[in-house]
């Protein structure tokens, strides 16, 4: 019983990994579509277009020929057949190639032409039919409008009639897609008063870099062109044109447009308030303004220039520190108006005062080499000390270094808090004597020194061997 339950499991295992597995499922594949030359001049000597179409499948190819079709400019189209080149036919060959050509006529409108070849089958061998389906030709320049298509000129010209720019972004009747909607939207519009400025590529956007906009009036006292920018003189109906040029590969395109010009922007008037000094008690406060209004946006809010100080905060200023408080009013840019002048508002929190005691000793020998220096803040504030006397003596904490005779100017700074001033105060410390300089240590050391067999010691500052001796190492 053992044995032939293992003679039944080996045959399971050899069934297992000997049975034939089928081949997956697939589509014919494109391996290339090219098309030469892919550029053709209608007045040159030769017209024709030699094109060549490589499909692969592991089960071969069924197809015997393909149709290509070239569309362009028109409505105009051209058709050859593709014929594949093995001969005599082999069914099974797993990649094939297909060759045509085509003549064009003289008479061919200009343009670009797309080039598209009818599907391609693989054999029913492999157990199903699969098309690769419409085959198109890749990108094969950077030509913007004829990426892949085959060019078709007279004298150089290709006559592509592409939409080389879009706009305005502030027509929203349009309904334009623009590549950039950060920067072409409706809600960028031109304000159309006299002394303004319209640029064309702030509103028009174009889809060929290479190409430039630009712009023409057909009224120019009212909208005159000064380099790439319109302006705008006097009120009135304003015509003027944006365009991109006529080039070898693009027809010229423009956009008529009719704009009515009206009275100049006026700059506002602020009627400012001026703010009493206020005192540094019961800090942080809020202090409330009188109300600032302008023409263009209504009321205008306050901005600090002091944010130490205070900030601005609606119709209140929120007083943090004693100090100057600077407040600015300006109303912004609008449709109808031109930002108004920069107004300054600047009122005192006073702090409360402290004082300071600093009584060093008027005269120092230089010989002491340093005095600690005392002083005392009502506040209790921690105090600093400085000099403007640095060749005589310097500064370290609350210790002053004695350098050389003459005067010391010292000066103790408590620098005070958000409702405290700074005080300060300064002494003249007259430092006499000189500096005592330490006489140099005197080192002696001792050397031996050899000749032969005989050795001396040698002793001093810079001891050195007899003539005829060598140091003993």
């Amino acid at each position: 019983m053992r044995v032939k339950s293992i003679s039944v499991s080996l045959v399971l295992l050899a069934t297992t990994f000997f049975m034939p597995v089928a081949n997956a499922t697939q589509n014919p594949i494109v391996e290339s579509f090219t098309f030469t030359p892919n550029e053709i001049d209608l007045l040159a000597s030769n017209t024709t277009v030699k094109i060549e179409l490589v499909v692969s499948h592991p089960a071969g190819i069924s197809n015997a020929s393909s149709v290509v079709t070239l569309s362009g400019a028109g409505n105009n189209t051209l058709s050859t057949y593709l014929i594949r080149i093995d001969s005599p036919l082999n069914a099974s060959l797993t990649k094939v190639t297909f060759r045509g050509e085509i003549t064009l006529p003289r008479d061919l409108a200009i343009g670009v032409y797309k080039l598209s070849a009818t599907p391609i089958t693989n054999n029913a061998s492999a157990g199903y039919q699969y098309g690769t389906g419409t085959i198109e030709t890749k990108k094969i320049r950077n030509l913007i409008g004829a990426e892949s298509g085959l060019l078709v000129r007279t004298g150089n010209d290709l006559g592509l009639n592409y939409e080389a720019f879009v706009g305005p972004s502030y027509d929203r009747t349009l309904g334009i897609f623009f590549n950039d909607p950060t920067t072409y939207n409706s809600s960028n519009a031109p304000v159309w008063k006299v002394g303004e400025v319209f640029l064309p590529e702030k509103y028009f956007e174009l889809r060929v870099p290479t190409l430039s906009l630009a712009i023409s009036s057909l009224t120019p006292s009212i909208c005159s062109v000064d380099g790439k920018q319109l302006k705008l003189i006097k009120e009135g109906l304003c015509n003027f044109i944006v365009s991109t040029p006529k080039t070898n590969d693009y027809l010229a395109r423009t956009s008529n447009q009719t704009v009515s010009i009206t009275s100049a922007r006026a700059k506002p008037e602020l009627a400012v308030y001026n703010i009493a000094n206020q005192t540094a008690k019961d800090l942080p406060k809020l202090l409330e303004l009188s109300r600032v209004y302008s023409p263009s946006e209504g009321y205008v809010f306050p901005l600090s220039m002091t944010p130490l100080v205070c900030s601005g905060s609606g119709f209140y200023v929120r007083i943090i520190s004693g100090g100057t408080c600077v407040l600015t009013y300006q109303s912004k840019e609008t449709a109808s108006y031109l930002a108004s002048d920069l107004y300054k508002v600047s009122f005192e929190i006073t702090r409360d005062p402290q004082t300071i005691t600093f009584a060093p000793a008027t005269t120092v020998d230089v010989a002491t080499k340093s005095l600690a220096l005392t002083a005392a803040a009502s506040s209790g504030g921690t105090v600093t000390y400085s000099t403007t006397s640095p060749d005589n003596c310097s500064i370290s904490g609350s210790t002053l270094n004695l350098i050389k005779a003459g005067n010391c100017v010292v000066t103790a700074t408590q620098s005070g808090t958000s409702t405290l001033a700074p005080v300060t105060a300064s002494a003249t410390i007259t430092l006499t004597g000189t500096v005592v300089t330490p006489k140099p240590v005197v080192t002696k050391k001792t050397i031996v020194c050899v000749k032969g067999k005989t050795t001396k010691k040698v002793s001093g500052t810079n001891p050195k061997c007899p003539k005829g001796y060598k140091v003993k190492k």
